[in-house]
């Protein structure tokens, strides 16, 4: 069985502006994020990305290198920075500085991978998303894909063109996971389970819709699964989705679902399973907001969460 991950996407710098007047830095990006927590949960994670070589890539570099994460990037004159605003809730709103292209860096994208994700600006900002297509379109041949929208709309002025470059990303993907908030953006009025319903259609297996403290549903062919979310009182949700993503790669893997090969697997995946993978993300997710930031939890934490065990062994 293969834990090796590739993660495609922005890093940045994250300075969060709390509701108390703390100016906070720290690494982040949404599939950043998402190679992070693979690291912490002990996939091998190999992390392509776009970095400066000033002292905000350097700190994004130290940040992913001490998970276990391999980092490659192309190189641009400064390290983006997304500046998060909150309000009481503990909710995000972002203003972005960055740029987006993966010149020089797909050459080395040699090894075998089981998964390969991909999301947000990544998937999204010219000319970057060009690359990054078809990389997972080449990857697809040995690879499973998964794919989060993680939309920005602060860095989408043309809507009708987001909603397209969302769907040719879904139709690329065999696991897909979107909030409630990116699908009530793309598709204003339209119940987030028609829009996965919907998307299901184009080519995936599973879609997977969270919706916060409300839980999460996977929508397969075969119907829908639910899981409720995990009382916990929230610091922030910052990195919450892109905890929740990384845990469900994680129990992908350990469903032995890591290629192509797992495709036709994957599309009659039983309901129980399907759960599985929500709490899973579930529990990842409420660990990630009980604290500031977007800051993971490693395996053990996970498993106690869970399953109130050290181990799964």
């Amino acid at each position: 069985m293969s834990r090796h991950v590739l993660v495609i996407g922005e890093a940045l710098v994250d300075v969060v502006h709390r509701g108390d007047g703390r100016i906070d830095e720290s690494p982040g990006g949404s599939p950043a994020n998402v190679a992070l927590a693979l690291g912490r949960l002990g996939d091998t994670a190999h992390f392509l990305t776009q970095l400066g070589d000033d002292p905000h890539g350097e700190q994004v570099r130290e940040w992913l290198t001490a998970a276990g994460v391999r980092v490659t990037s192309s190189a641009t004159t400064r390290t983006a920075t997304a500046t998060a605003r909150l309000d009481d809730s503990g909710s995000a709103r972002y203003e972005f500085d960055i740029s987006w292209s993966l010149a020089g860096t797909a050459s080395a994208c040699t090894d075998r991978v089981g998964v390969v994700h991909t999301g947000s600006i990544a998937a999204l900002m010219a000319p970057g998303a060009a690359a990054v297509r078809t990389l997972l379109t080449e990857k697809r041949e040995t690879s499973l894909i998964t794919y989060d929208p993680n939309v920005r709309p602060a860095l989408l002025p043309d809507h009708r063109r987001a909603v397209a470059d969302v769907e040719s990303f879904v139709a690329l993907a065999d696991v897909v996971k979107a909030s409630d908030e990116d699908l009530a953006w793309l598709y204003p009025g339209i119940d987030p389970l028609d829009v996965a319903r919907s998307w299901l259609q184009r080519g995936p297996s599973v879609i997977v819709v969270t919706r916060g403290a409300s839980g999460a549903s996977a929508v397969t062919n075969s119907g829908t699964t639910h899981v409720p979310g995990r009382p916990v009182d929230v610091v922030d949700t910052v990195g919450a989705g892109d905890t929740f993503m990384s845990a469900l790669i994680h129990g992908l893997l350990d469903l032995g679902l890591d290629s192509a090969e797992s495709r036709e697997i994957l599309r009659h995946i039983d309901d129980a399973s399907l759960a599985e993978l929500l709490r899973l993300g579930a529990c990842a997710a409420a660990i990630t907001v009980s604290r500031p930031g977007a800051n993971p939890p490693r395996l053990d934490e996970l498993q106690r969460s869970t399953y109130g065990i050290e181990s799964r062994n």
